[in-house]
């Protein structure tokens, strides 16, 4: 549990990557971590692209707004970006029908696989940023990504040029009622 919790307190969100290849192996490891996600009945509704193409690449940063997203040079310079789908209609549903009052439950699905890229990759001494400011329908053509399916976001991932100290956080008992909520 110790070595859990290390890697959640020093992951950060890495910007800047060293041009240094991620190896296939590499990679398979952090696939290998969504596949193992939890998600709604086990319905896996996730698909993931893995882009190592420099034109595609430069495709997906073209989504993204050039002033205003610190990732936008990110898109190109990381050596991998991971574009994470999902499809639709299945996690939150039964019999087709929804069965929650939030509707799609995709996205604490995706979510999830995206908590295991992050500190898997970081176990792995790579860097990753989750983007999800840009125009997803654009990233969508670049990837070709069928109906039926929605872009989430995109994980550039490499191993880190520069990383930064962590941010103030909370205390526990800003954030934690036990038993009934709590007026702080």
């Amino acid at each position: 549990m110790n070595d859990l919790m290390t890697l959640i307190q020093n992951r950060r969100s890495v910007r800047k990557y060293e041009q240094k290849p991620v190896s296939d192996d590499m990679l398979e490891q952090v696939l290998e971590s969504v596949r193992w996600a939890p998600s709604w009945a086990n319905t896996q509704c996730w698909e993931v692209i893995a882009v190592r193409d420099a034109a595609i690449k430069e495709q997906l940063q073209a989504s993204l707004p050039p002033k205003g997203n610190p990732a936008y040079k990110a898109m190109v310079n990381a050596p991998v970006v991971l574009v994470l789908c999902a499809k639709l209609g299945v996690s939150g549903y039964h019999k087709g029908n929804v069965t929650t009052k939030f509707g799609e439950w995709m996205m604490y699905d995706l979510g999830i696989a995206t908590q295991n890229i992050c500190l898997t990759a970081y176990s792995l001494g790579l860097g990753t940023v989750v983007v999800g400011l840009f125009d997803h329908d654009k990233a969508a053509q670049v990837i070709q990504m069928p109906d039926g399916y929605e872009l989430v976001s995109m994980i550039p991932m490499g191993y880190p040029a520069k990383s930064g100290s962590a941010p103030a956080r909370k205390a526990i008992r800003e954030f934690t009622h036990y038993e009934k909520w709590q007026s702080k």
